[in-house]
């Protein structure tokens, strides 16, 4: 029985951590959680109280949020090379950029799709600052390489590659030639296309 138990649904942000099993190629469980009913289940809230995907269970290890996840798994498979080595450039920019996605970048999107505006001056208080800043700093960022660590691709270039991915097909991340460069290499890789097959085949019909 493989170690790894990856929580998760079709419809969520378990596709990043979906996609990041893909990559490592190790064997690993997929247990599939429908919303408000097994998500919300007691045997999944003594998992992640929250009640949300995903969650990663290895061993008796519990580790739930997607950018969490995935770091995780790079530390745990070294040797699949998804990690640069520390204290190098390369592993700045790796911290940088996977926790800029999963702060700032999803804030900063959220706030624009449900149409929050920050009053006034008052964008020192929220971590994105605002919508233009974030989408300049990402675009900067992407421009310095094929991936966000240069030739390397990481487990960070997971993370930002499917909040690229996502915000371009819905529309919540505009459209500039950089972000649709980055996107098209990121879904060419294997392990993405096969984590979208899987996923997709997941969805009901409405």
């Amino acid at each position: 029985m493989p170690s790894l138990t990856l929580y998760t649904n079709p419809q969520s942000r378990g596709r990043i951590a979906h996609w990041m099993m893909e990559e490592l190629d190790e064997p690993f469980e997929t247990v599939w959680l429908d919303y408000g009913t097994t998500m919300k289940a007691p045997d999944y809230l003594a998992v992640n109280p929250m009640g949300k995907v995903p969650a990663l269970r290895d061993g008796d290890a519990v580790v739930t949020e997607a950018a969490a996840i995935c770091a995780y798994l790079g530390d745990r498979f070294p040797e699949k090379g998804l990690v640069p080595p520390p204290a190098s450039p390369a592993r700045a920019d790796y911290h940088r950029w996977l926790f800029f996605a999963a702060g700032p970048l999803e804030q900063a999107v959220v706030a624009r799709a449900l149409g929050w505006t920050v009053p006034e001056g008052r964008s020192v208080m929220v971590g994105f600052g605002s919508y233009a800043d974030t989408m300049n700093a990402l675009e900067l960022g992407l421009s310095k390489g094929p991936y966000v660590c240069g030739e390397q691709f990481t487990v960070a270039d997971v993370y930002v590659g499917s909040s690229l991915v996502w915000g371009l097909m819905f529309g919540t991340i505009e459209k500039r030639p950089v972000f649709e460069a980055y996107a098209a290499r990121v879904q060419a890789r294997p392990a993405w296309q096969r984590s979208a097959r899987i996923n997709e085949a997941r969805i009901k019909p409405a």
